[in-house]
This record gives structure tokens, sequence and C-alpha cells, in this order.
């Protein structure tokens, strides 16, 4: 067994204050193996991001990592790191003796719904598997959540979880597009599924709907729109058994689609 920690914290503009946020959390959750944070935790969205945009041996991802060592806890939290005029949307994955162990920089851009997410953000170029409290986790973020092609490439580099984090744009239907996409990933690829984001706040980022889903779908925690802190656990055993039933993974024919 896996403890994992959905973390659906309030995200201000000061990475200070984030960062007590996160302590905060951690704290509150103090047996988890594995806390999940949302994306762009340390800053808002927003052209500030350019300014408080920082290297991965930064203050933030400093204090990320303290804040692990601490608690004893690994980590998974989205900040953004300077990339020429632009700077990359990155998850960063630390284990619980504070080791960056990983940093994923979003491949896919949410230029979409009238958003143009590209004009502050630089896109990354490979997936990425990370070992954090026992489990090989495999890291999306927000808008990949939308293609299902890097959810089947991180499978195929031997992950046994997803850890998607977003700070979701609201407006109508998207929150049922995340939850109904967050469990589809979870469903077509038999596998633990830990989706955390943002609560909603007054500039439309964030739907709340933080969710741990088990490898046939099923809901197992839902955290609803506010913010709030809540533990789960993922059993591998249960992978495999839903595997078994649905071995759908072995009945892909990759000579006749090619994926």
């Amino acid at each position: 067994m896996t403890r994992v920690t959905l973390c659906q914290i309030s995200i201000d503009h000061d990475p200070k204050n984030n960062l007590e946020s996160v302590r905060d959390a951690l704290a509150s959750a103090p047996d988890a193996d594995l806390a999940v944070f949302p994306e762009a935790t340390l800053t808002r969205f927003g052209r500030g991001i350019l300014d408080r945009a920082e290297p991965l041996d930064g203050p933030f991802v400093h204090g990320l990592r303290e804040a692990a060592r601490d608690a004893g806890t690994a980590l998974i939290a989205g900040t953004f790191e300077p990339a020429g005029a632009r700077v990359h949307n990155t998850a960063v994955a630390v284990d619980a003796n504070g080791e960056l162990v990983a940093a994923y920089r979003k491949i896919h851009l949410f230029d979409s719904f009238g958003a143009r997410e590209s004009e502050l953000v630089a896109p990354g170029d490979a997936p990425v598997v990370a070992e954090l409290g026992g489990l090989r986790v495999g890291l999306i973020t927000c808008y990949d959540l939308r293609f299902p092609e890097l959810a089947r490439a991180l499978v195929d580099q031997g992950a046994e979880a997803f850890a998607v984090i977003a700070a979701w744009a609201g407006g109508p239907f998207k929150e049922e597009h995340w939850v109904t996409l967050a469990r589809a990933r979870a469903i077509e690829n038999t596998m633990w599924t830990i989706a955390v984001g943002q609560p909603p706040h007054e500039d439309g980022w964030g739907v709340g709907r933080s969710l741990l889903i088990d490898p046939l779908g099923v809901t197992v925690h839902d955290l609803g729109p506010a913010a709030g802190v809540r533990t789960g656990k993922i059993d591998k055993a249960r992978a495999e058994s839903v595997r078994k039933t649905l071995p759908s993974l072995e009945h892909r024919r990759l000579g006749v689609t090619g994926s």
C-alpha cells in the first residue's frame, strides 16, 4: 500500500505563502508516503509567472525539498522555470529524503477556449516517470490529460500510477471534462490515477474536484470544489487483479494501430 494525499490547496501570487501552504498540508497528513499538489503551486497563472519563475536550484524548489525532508513525505508540485523569453510549466518530483528525482516540463500547452498558454510557456518534449513513495509515477500536467497517447507512453515506460496536476480552467461543462478525462485515462490504462487541481479562484482558474481513481475507473475520493487535503491508499494488488480480468494492455495490436 502507498498512502497518497491529495493536496487541493489555494494558490497565492506569492511563492512564500504557497510554500507555507505546502508545509501546512504536509503537516496535516503525517502518515502520507506521497503528497500531490496542483499545477502552478509556485504562483498563480498570468504574466507574473515570467517574473516569478525560478530555476530548479532556486528558493522555491529548495523549499519544497526541505518540506519533503522535514515531513518524510515524497511530493509532486508545479513550478515555473525560466526558458528564454518564456517559461517551462514544470512538475517537480521530490522524494522523502528531499532529493529532486525528476522534473517534467508540460508537453501540451493550453491554446484552447480562448487561452494562449504558449505565449508565456515553452513546451517540453519528453514524458517522465518518477520513483516516489514505492511507486513508479507517470507525470501529467493539466491540458496533457486530453492526450491519451501521453498516458500510454508513460505506461510503456513502466508507470504504476498517474499523477495529474492541474489548474483546470473553469467554464461551461469544463468540470465534467476534467472528471471524465481523468476516469478515462484510468480505465483505458487500468491504472491508479491521482488527479489534483486548484480550487476555484475568482480569475477563473481551478475547478477543484481532486480525485483518486482506481484501475477500474472507480472514484475512491473526490474533494469537491473547496480547498482541502485527503489521504487515500493505492494498492498495487488491485491493479494486478483488474488486469487479470481486463487485460486490455496485453490486447494492443501495435503492428496494426501503431500505438
